[in-house]
Parts: C-alpha cells; sequence; structure tokens
C-alpha cells in the first residue's frame, strides 16, 4: 500500500530507496535507447559497459533492502522519466551526425541525478551507522561519478577538444 505522507526520516529513506530502483530500471532502458541510437562503436561500447553497471547497481540496492530488513518495491521516478522523454526528444530532433553527442549528453544528464539519489541516500545510513549500506550505496555512487567523468571525456573527443 502506497503511504500517502512521509512522517519519520525512516519513511524517507525507504521511499527514497524504493525510487532508487526505480531510476536503475529507468536508466538500464534508456542506456538500451542511446545505445542503439549511438552511431560509434566506442560510444556504444560504453553503453554496454554501463548497463552492466546498472544491473550491479540494482543488485546492491536489493541487497540494502535486505539489510535494512525492508520489503524491496519500487516509487515513481518522475525525473528519470522526464531525463528518457528528453533524450528521445533530441535523437528524434537531431541529424544523424550529432547523434553520438546527443546521446553523450542525455546520458550524462541522467548519471548527475543518480549521483545526487545515492548523496542523498548516504546521509541518512550514514547517520544510522549502517557501514554495510553505506558501502553498498558508496560503490553506486562511485560507479556513477566514474561514468560520468568517462561520459565528459568522450563527449570532449566527438566535440573535437582535447580530453
Amino acid at each position: 500500500m502506497a503511504q500517502l505522507q512521509l512522517q519519520a526520516p525512516a519513511d524517507l529513506l525507504q521511499y527514497q530507496l524504493r525510487t532508487a530502483v526505480t531510476m536503475e530500471n529507468d536508466s538500464l532502458a534508456m542506456l538500451r535507447e542511446l545505445g542503439k541510437a549511438a552511431r560509434s562503436p566506442e560510444v556504444k561500447k560504453m553503453f554496454t559497459h554501463h548497463a552492466q553497471e546498472t544491473k550491479e547497481q540494482i543488485a546492491n540496492l536489493t541487497k540494502v533492502f535486505k539489510l535494512l530488513e525492508l520489503k524491496q518495491t519500487t516509487a515513481a521516478s518522475p525525473t528519470t522519466k522526464g531525463l528518457a522523454r528528453q533524450g528521445e526528444a533530441l535523437i528524434r530532433r537531431s541529424d544523424p551526425k550529432l547523434r553520438d553527442t546527443v546521446v553523450l549528453s542525455a546520458a550524462l544528464g541522467t548519471e548527475h541525478y543518480e549521483m545526487a539519489a545515492y548523496q542523498a541516500l548516504l546521509v541518512p545510513v550514514e547517520a544510522m551507522g549502517a557501514s554495510d549500506v553505506a558501502a553498498l550505496l558508496r560503490t553506486n555512487l562511485d560507479q556513477e561519478t566514474h561514468t560520468s567523468e568517462e561520459l565528459q571525456k568522450m563527449l570532449m573527443k566527438v566535440a573535437g577538444m582535447p580530453a
């Protein structure tokens, strides 16, 4: 049953974890679409690699629910849905020679949202002293941060800039 109002920090944490699961599942679907739209084999390979990492992140979230003894469910993530729609619209409107720039830009925006989500989750978990949970969330955050850096470098390369 959906809770209408969050009344305690634990309620907020559980809700944010539920949206994080949806966020990662949405991201996985988006990565498949961005990979199809990409032109460069190197960019396609990046998306394939990040899709594998995203599956690992989903597995880490499953472990978090178990460690916190929470039932794993999902909650809507309107932000990731919006980011996906924006990426789809840009792909449709762009000339094929811009596709790699478009898909890299779309992925970069998603990474920054995911980084913020994990940063927000880490605060209450660390305040609770749940170091095992924090380690899993930090692993996800570190992967998102690394992916963001790689996307930025590739975007610069595609734009003809030195990385």
